[in-house]
């Protein structure tokens, strides 16, 4: 009877269960600054992959910048890559295994700046890989710098005044871009700032992995994340200052589905 009444509490503990951990997440403590949207994408990330079953399978590729860390958190085989240089690590490893997963996790500083050759043309080859960057405005590892995704009137802390374009140039709407080469299959902007928007953001993440099988061309998911410490910032203030101000420069939503353009409003 204890015994019963002991398997009844475990199945009643289970019943009761709203969130739990993915298994595909390592134990270990994540490193990010509180309120960083990184640890939630790569919650969302890991998901999609153990619910599709394809750990083994799977092989992630992170550069230099906060993504360099995402080895010691993803449960996975993971591969690391010089700064800007994972899309070509990528293409590599895709071509030298053509049924693994194979995908690559990079912020604006890493993708749009220093490895916008990579991307661009990994993107116009339609290499069978996906893509995720994470849009920030901002270098967050190295000391708040301006980078190519940062706003027109942003503050860095190499733009004390702001980023005046007549001198720095306009930011780069680099998921845009890319959405123009033939190569790209399937292009979307997304957020984790709210509930509902972690859902779309996974829902994008399980087409990117099963676009693979189809051999049509590279799946590219830019997320907007916040960057509370950049940013000067509690975590409340920079989702509100991200809905304020990124989000009408960089509207999330799906661009290109199938090879084709979705009419946006």
């Amino acid at each position: 009877m204890e015994k019963e009444n002991l398997r009844l509490d475990e199945i009643i503990r289970e019943e009761n269960i709203v969130f739990k951990k993915t298994p595909l997440l390592t134990d270990k403590v994540f490193s990010y600054c509180p309120g960083c949207g990184h640890g939630v994408v790569h919650r969302v990330i890991m998901e999609v992959i153990d619910e599709l079953g394809i750990q083994s399978e799977t092989i992630g590729i992170s550069p230099v910048g906060c993504s360099v860390f995402a080895y010691d958190f993803m449960n996975i085989d993971m591969q690391q890559a010089a700064h800007g240089r994972a899309p070509a690590v990528a293409t590599g490893i895709k071509r030298c295994w053509p049924d693994k997963y194979v995908f690559t996790y990079q912020g604006d500083g890493d993708l749009a700046a220093i490895g916008t050759s990579e991307t661009i043309h990994a993107c116009n080859r339609g290499e069978h890989i996906a893509i995720f960057f994470i849009n920030n405005g901002i270098y967050g590892m190295t000391g708040g710098q301006m980078a190519p995704t940062t706003l027109p009137g942003m503050k860095s802390s190499t733009t004390p005044y702001g980023r005046d374009t007549r001198l720095m140039g306009n930011p780069i709407k680099i998921t845009e871009l890319v959405a123009t080469l033939p190569g790209t299959y399937f292009v979307t902007r997304q957020s984790v700032h709210t509930a509902v928007n972690v859902r779309k953001l996974k829902k994008a993440a399980k087409m990117a992995f099963e676009n693979q099988k189809l051999k049509k061309g590279l799946s590219f998911i830019e997320v907007v994340s916040n960057c509370n410490s950049g940013w000067k910032m509690s975590p409340i203030q920079a989702n509100r200052w991200m809905e304020e101000n990124m989000l009408p420069f960089y509207p999330i939503g799906d661009i290109k589905i199938n090879g084709n353009f979705v009419k946006r409003n």
